[in-house]
Parts: structure tokens; C-alpha cells; sequence
């Protein structure tokens, strides 16, 4: 596998979905922010790039991110956790949106993808004998 396409298959797994509150929607509508929920160990580069990728036609100018710490919730006598999770406010450039339909088309484009690396990967795998047999 060239390097280019095991790069494309890791920029599809930085993005995990978008934030859906009132502060992501407000900031996407007056300062063309949107807001996504990022794998923890990606970067700001990946995160462009990533956006840039799924999104056709979209200019990333800058990436902030943060990690978001889970809460502690109780549930009757139990203390349970939520996960921690990274948070990244891309800025586009001006004029330039990320709509709901795009968000969803991106998503099965990436799991489309992923499914397709997983196939490539499972068939360079030898043969077990229940599969010679058969």
C-alpha cells in the first residue's frame, strides 16, 4: 500500500462527527465555524486536511482544538464516567459552509471507505484451511 493512500485511510478516521449545541450552531452561523468531535491523538494538520478531504470545495484558514474531560454521572448507588473526548473548531473561509447534507454524505463516504480498507486488508491475509476447503 503507497503512503498517500494509507494517509487518505487515516484522515478518514480523524473525524468522528459533528457537535450539535447552540454555541457550534451559532458560531457556524455568524463566524463560519463549524465544530467537529476529533480522534484524540490527531492534529491540527490531520484535522484540516481531514476536513478539506471529506468536504469538497471547503478552505480550511485554522484549526483550534480542545480536550473536552467526561463527566462523572451517577446512576442510583453506581459513579459511572463519560469519555473523554477532543474537541476542534475549524474555521472556514468566508462564504464557505459545511451543511447538514454534506455532514451526512461525508459520513457515508467514510465508512465506505473504511469498509474498503478492512476488505483489502482481510483478502492480503493467507487463506485458513477452513476457506482452502470450502
Amino acid at each position: 500500500m503507497s503512503n498517500a493512500s494509507m494517509n487518505n485511510a487515516r484522515l478518514y478516521q480523524v473525524l468522528k462527527g459533528p457537535v450539535f449545541s447552540e454555541k457550534s450552531q451559532l458560531l457556524g452561523d455568524t463566524l463560519g465555524v463549524q465544530v467537529f468531535k476529533v480522534d484524540k491523538n490527531a492534529t491540527k494538520l490531520e484535522i484540516k486536511k481531514a476536513v478539506e478531504l471529506m468536504f469538497d470545495g471547503v478552505e480550511v484558514l485554522k484549526v483550534n482544538t480542545l480536550n473536552v474531560k467526561g463527566k462523572t454521572k451517577r446512576f442510583g448507588r453506581t459513579i459511572g464516567r463519560r469519555n473523554d473526548y477532543k474537541k476542534a473548531y475549524v474555521t472556514l473561509k468566508s462564504g464557505q459552509e459545511v451543511t447538514n447534507e454534506a455532514l451526512s454524505q461525508a459520513d457515508d463516504t467514510a465508512q465506505s471507505n473504511i469498509a474498503d480498507n478492512s476488505d483489502l486488508q482481510a483478502t492480503d491475509a493467507p487463506a485458513t484451511d477452513a476457506q482452502v476447503n470450502a
